[in-house]
């Protein structure tokens, strides 16, 4: 398979999961059920780009979800390609002879 194939499937890959994303669940995930079980006030201490799953600049509702899913799924995508490229280049480079 070609770069450009991967690149093509990459792409439809991003926008399948960022045009779904928004029609996830809105029940609170794991953590956040088991601290309200617990009766525990959640202290925020740090508010990020993308809380709650959305772009706060923009507002609220599907868009600004569509938005932070799709940075989201762009986000992780990119760290996983540059982390596989520092973990080939390093052990590629161990095996070469001068």
């Amino acid at each position: 398979m070609t770069i450009k194939k991967y690149a093509i499937a990459t792409l439809v890959l991003v926008v399948f999961l960022a045009a779904f994303i928004p029609f996830a669940s809105s029940s609170p995930d794991g953590l956040e059920t088991v601290v309200s079980s617990l009766g525990v006030q959640p202290q925020i201490i740090w508010q990020g780009f993308m809380s709650d799953y959305s772009v706060s600049a923009l507002g609220s509702g599907y868009v600004t979800t569509l938005l932070a899913g799709f940075f989201g799924v762009v986000f992780v995508l990119t760290a996983t390609l540059a982390l596989g490229k520092a973990i080939t280049k390093k052990s590629q480079g161990g095996s070469e002879k001068p």
